[in-house]
């Protein structure tokens, strides 16, 4: 009965997969469609062999040995074959798992060629099913990443074959292991391969169904995918070589087995500790790793990656600019550490601007001033050096032609300089100190920290512009200050004049005499007060906007600038506002000398206070020659910018600031020839319930 459904199971597989190749022979046959040809013929001529011979017999074995190699070419053909350099490092999982497969090869034709025991045979079985569960168990990793690594758009037109061969060979990897662990005549293995050829018949149509492989198929397998496979495939070779040598000599009065596997361990413990230990080591290691499996030194999206968020941290908690660039580079390069030079305006000197991890002793500062050449061939060349190779002699002729210092190439912390160049002009140069294990530099490595220079010294001239405009703005805010002060001054001056000239007529009077010193103390304070305005970050006393009687605030500022002039102050004083006194007074002082010097002299000026709809209104009103409605809304409230000939353009501007300042603001209604009103609007205040002295 096992028999009839055997052959039957089998029979019926050999069947689906030879319909399939009748099927797919009327499509174009390119490389990737013959080679999947090849491969569902080899798996009907498996499945016949397996139903006329059976499972155990060496003929069968031998036939799934070839039906799984084919398999395999055809997925190396999928991921690119010959054809990709990218693919270098990820050819050792296949060439392992080709290897399991010619072992497994050459173990069933010598079991057909020298005959064999019923002990000796058992052995052969359970050595032949490790060797399939390394087969199996190393295709089904790379079926994994050639299908992850494939484009989107192809992977619906190869999901058939793909999902075919996962089924297939899952179900091998859970036959061989129960066969393992079993025996090979556990009834249980005896019926996973009577229906495994029932199974094999319903994948059949699986690898019908493909829009076709290597036309469609874009695939570049990452770095990670292929230390990924390299590591499972490393796993599974050490298992199957430990399982086989354990069957091979168990019949040995040593038991080898154990041996073999403590001595491997010890070794491996040994390797790990020498890793750990030596930096030396690791560097090595990583070397020739690199060299030998990829096409590449550098995984440029990674390295990007990190470079550019090295370069763009930001935080107080975060290092200077500078010294994450010196990180940065010494990430990529695998250095210890390095340093950051910068050059003088005329590049006559370099200087160092950051130190990260620096092994070595300062550079000389008194001999860095002798790099003008030097700094100039930065300027104009911007290659990589390598000071090694300027040391031993075997660096290129370009190099040695390089006007590089003497005190840095006899630093021997120097290991590479990475120029830092931003549109022609050298912002730095950053010296990368030597690893434990010292390698050349090659072609990579000039073309990446090249090009990582190039968005370094952007980040770093963006920085240094950066800080050029805060500077810039600093003397803005200062000059800016000081018109203001120069406007309140030449104010200032003409009252002093006033006094001055009618101290000729009045000296005598004691009570001009007596107004003109109080009026000397106020000019001097308020001189004193704009002095400290003008200093940075000042003593000056802070101005608060609070509840203020306008009255006498309004009162003291016409008194000090009606010089003679009819200036009236009308409506609702005893209004209450949020105001600070002083910015209060200082505007509408701006707003009445320039009502008081547009008026004639006969034409009075009118200070009146309104409240309305929770704001104080103060409207400084004159009968002077008025503005046009262009001059308003252009350039009225403009800086240095004035109808008067000898104007400084100040007043308004600095009034507008200082009342937007308390919250306010101020309208303006004027026509030629009709006058002039400013009205500075404030929020209105409510009056304490008892009184208290005005503060101005």
């Amino acid at each position: 009965m096992n028999a009839w459904l055997t052959f039957w199971s089998y029979g019926l597989a050999a069947c689906a997969f030879a319909s399939v190749v009748l099927w797919r022979v009327r499509s174009r046959l390119d490389r990737s469609n013959k080679l999947l040809l090849a491969a569902c013929f080899a798996t009907s001529i498996w499945a016949l062999v397996a139903a006329v011979w059976g499972r155990v017999d060496p003929i069968t074995m031998t036939f799934a040995t070839l039906r799984n190699f084919m398999w395999i070419v055809l997925l190396y053909e999928m991921a690119g074959g010959v054809r990709s350099e990218a693919l270098s490092g990820v050819r050792l999982v296949f060439g392992a798992v080709t290897l399991a497969i010619g072992l497994h090869l050459v173990l069933g034709v010598l079991s057909m060629i020298a005959p064999l025991t019923e002990a000796q045979l058992a052995e052969v079985l359970e050595t032949g099913s490790v060797l399939r569960m390394t087969v199996s168990a190393g295709a089904l990793v790379l079926v994994h990443n050639i299908y992850g690594q494939a484009a989107p758009e192809s992977r619906l037109r190869i999901r058939g074959p793909m999902l075919g061969l996962t089924l297939m060979w899952g179900y091998d990897l859970n036959l061989s292991t129960i066969a393992y662990l079993q025996g090979s005549a556990a009834p249980s293995v005896e019926g996973l391969f009577e229906l495994r050829g029932l199974f094999m018949s319903l994948l059949a149509p699986l690898f019908a169904w493909t829009g076709g492989t290597q036309a469609s198929l874009k695939i570049k397998l990452s770095r990670a995918a292929t230390f990924q496979s390299l590591s499972l495939i490393a796993v599974m070779s050490y298992l199957a070589l430990m399982a086989i040598l354990a069957g091979a000599l168990r019949h040995s009065d040593l038991n080898w087995g154990n041996a073999g596997t403590a001595a491997l361990f010890v070794t491996l413990i040994l390797v790990a500790a020498v890793l750990v230990q030596s930096e030396w080591a690791r560097g090595w290691v990583k070397v020739k790793i690199v060299k030998h499996l990829f096409e590449h030194r550098f995984d440029y999206r990674a390295e990007w990656l990190r470079f550019t968020d090295t370069l763009g941290r930001a935080g107080a908690d975060e290092a200077p600019l500078t010294e994450r660039i010196v990180k940065a580079f010494a990430d990529i390069a695998d250095a210890p550490g390095g340093l950051l030079l910068v050059g003088d305006g005329a590049g006559g000197m370099l200087t160092t601007a950051a130190s990260w991890n620096w092994p070595a002793d300062p550079l000389p500062a008194e001999q860095m001033h002798d790099a003008a050449a030097f700094w100039a061939e930065v300027e104009r060349g911007g290659r990589v050096l390598d000071f090694e190779g300027l040391r031993q002699g075997w660096a290129s002729s370009t190099d040695k032609a390089l006007p590089v210092p003497r005190w840095l190439i006899d630093q021997r912390a120097a290991w590479a300089g990475i120029p830092l160049v931003h549109h022609g002009r050298p912002i730095g140069l950053v010296i990368l100190a030597a690893p434990e294990y010292k390698r050349a530099l090659d072609w990579e490595d000039f073309d990446l920290l090249r090009t990582a220079g190039r968005q370094a010294a952007s980040a770093l001239a963006e920085a240094q512009g950066q800080e050029a405009l805060a500077q810039a703005q600093r003397f803005e805010e200062f000059n800016r200050r000081f018109a203001f002060i120069l406007h309140d001054i030449k104010n200032l001056v003409s009252q002093l004049s006033l006094v001055a000239r009618n101290a000729e007529r009045h000296a005598d009077n004691p009570e001009f005499r007596a107004d003109m010193v109080a009026t000397l103390q106020s000019s001097v304070g308020k001189m004193n007060d704009l002095l400290a305005r003008l200093v940075p970050h000042s003593g000056a006393r802070a101005r608060h906007a609070e509840a203020q009687p306008l009255g006498d605030i309004l009162a003291a500022t016409i008194a000090a600038k009606r010089a003679g002039r009819d200036v009236r102050l009308a409506g609702d004083i005893g209004a209450w506002a949020l105001v600070d006194p002083a910015t209060l007074g200082q505007a509408v002082g701006h707003l009445l000398q320039n009502a008081v010097e547009a008026s004639p002299a006969e034409s009075p000026v009118t200070v009146r206070v309104s409240s309305v709809n929770g704001s104080v209104a103060i409207a400084i009103s004159d009968h002077g020659s008025g503005m046009d409605p262009d001059f308003i809304r252009n350039r009225l409230f403009q800086p240095f910018v004035s109808t008067k000939t000898d104007g400084f353009g100040i007043g308004a501007f600095e009034a507008q600031s200082s009342v937007a300042a308390m919250g306010g603001r101020i309208s303006v209604e004027s026509r030629p020839g009709h006058g002039t009103t400013f009205t500075i609007h404030l929020p209105a205040a409510d009056a304490p319930a008892q009184p208290i002295r005005n503060r101005a």
